[in-house]
């Protein structure tokens, strides 16, 4: 079926009423106002019928490219957790050479490359003494004795650092947490 297009009619094409200039017949004008009246009212049902469809398909598709925004979006997340998973026991164990001055100099400056490369990820360390304990971030390995009440539920040792990737925890901190 060809598109329509209102400049492809020509007003003289058009024909409502016979081209005879007797007056129609008694009942004839009142039948072809009620069959104006039932197509008009049709063609303006068909019409309801295509917008309501343009406006689904319309919808439909803002949906889709949505959902391919988000699909894009979370496979990006998930390369770079990937990513960092991969690299975060060679990052650990620098880290902890650093801790005990056991880096040479050269080791220095990839460590610092890495923390650089990871940062531009968005990787943000998780677990610090003093911090409220989080089980959505925190993994408690023991508790110690709180001296004040008002540290009861505090970290007191990091014993492994936890990552996150914006709010997506890539690894949860190793912690021991104070109680009363």
């Amino acid at each position: 079926m060809a598109p329509w297009h209102g400049d492809d009619i020509d007003p003289e094409d058009i024909v409502l009423e016979e081209e005879n200039n007797e007056p129609p017949k008694g009942g004839d004008a009142e039948k072809r106002v009620a069959k104006l009246k039932a197509d008009l009212a049709t063609a303006l049902e068909e019409k309801q019928t295509n917008l309501d469809g343009w406006q689904g398909a319309k919808a439909d598709y803002v949906n889709l490219l949505k959902r391919g925004e988000e699909s894009v979006k979370s496979a990006e997340e998930k390369g770079k957790i990937k990513a960092v998973e991969t690299l975060l026991p060679a990052f650990d164990a620098l880290e902890r050479a650093k801790e005990h001055g056991e880096v040479p100099d050269g080791f220095l400056a990839i460590a610092k490359q890495l923390e650089s490369a990871f940062a531009s990820l968005g990787l943000e360390a998780v677990g610090e003494v003093g911090e409220e304990f989080n089980p959505a971030l925190h993994e408690a390995f023991g508790q110690d004795k709180a001296e004040k009440s008002e540290d009861d539920g505090k970290i007191t040792a990091v014993l492994e650092k936890g990552w996150k990737i914006g709010e997506r925890v890539v690894r949860a901190a190793k912690v021991r947490v104070a109680s009363v």
